[in-house]
C-alpha cells in the first residue's frame, strides 16, 4: 500500500532529527521509502517555540494502519517525543497522512489526517513529491494548495 508520513520536528537538532527519521523509516519492516520531499522551515501553527522543520516521506508498506502507526510512534519514542499537551513543541512529530486510498476513523488514527488540507507545512512537501495526488473523499491535494498560501514556509534543502 502506499503511503504518506508527516515528519516535523522544533526541539533540539530539528533537521537532524528529521533526516535521522527517514534513516529510521527505511530500516522498518514492511516499509520502503520511496521518495522523500525537501526539508521546510515553518513557523509553528496553534503552537509556540522555534520553527519546525517539515517534510513528507511516501512509502510502500505491507503494514496495516494502525501497525504503521504504532512503528511511527515507536520512531517518535527513539527520539524522546513527550506529549505534555497538545501542539506541544516536540522533538519529532510523525504523522499518517494518507493511507492509500482508504479513510480511517477510530479512536486512535483517523486517515487522512484530519488538518492536513489547512497545513502548508504538509501540503507543499507533499505536492513536491505527489503532484497529483487525492485526498480520500475531499478531492487533488493541489485544490487546497491555495488556502494555505498565506503561511510562511521556506525550502531550505533537498534530501538525497
Amino acid at each position: 500500500m502506499e503511503a504518506f508520513v508527516g515528519i516535523g520536528a522544533n526541539l533540539g537538532d530539528a533537521r537532524a532529527n528529521a533526516l535521522d527519521a527517514v534513516a529510521r523509516l527505511r530500516r522498518v519492516a514492511g516499509i520502503a521509502v520511496t521518495a522523500v520531499s525537501s526539508l521546510y522551515r515553518t513557523a509553528p501553527i496553534d503552537s509556540s517555540g522555534d520553527d519546525y522543520i517539515n517534510a513528507v516521506a511516501r512509502i510502500d508498506t505491507t503494514l496495516a494502519p494502525h501497525a504503521l502507526l504504532e512503528a511511527l510512534f515507536a520512531i517518535e519514542q527513539e527520539h524522546g517525543r513527550e506529549r505534555p499537551y497538545r501542539n506541544a513543541p516536540r522533538t519529532l512529530d510523525l504523522d499518517l497522512l494518507l493511507y492509500g486510498g482508504d479513510i480511517v476513523d477510530t479512536a486512535t488514527l483517523a486517515v487522512p489526517h484530519p488538518r492536513m488540507t489547512q497545513r502548508a507545512f504538509v501540503l507543499v512537501p507533499l505536492l513536491e513529491i505527489a503532484p497529483h495526488v487525492a485526498v480520500p473523499g475531499l478531492g487533488a491535494a493541489a485544490s487546497f494548495a491555495p488556502d494555505v498560501a498565506d503561511q510562511r514556509i521556506e525550502r531550505i534543502e533537498g534530501i538525497a
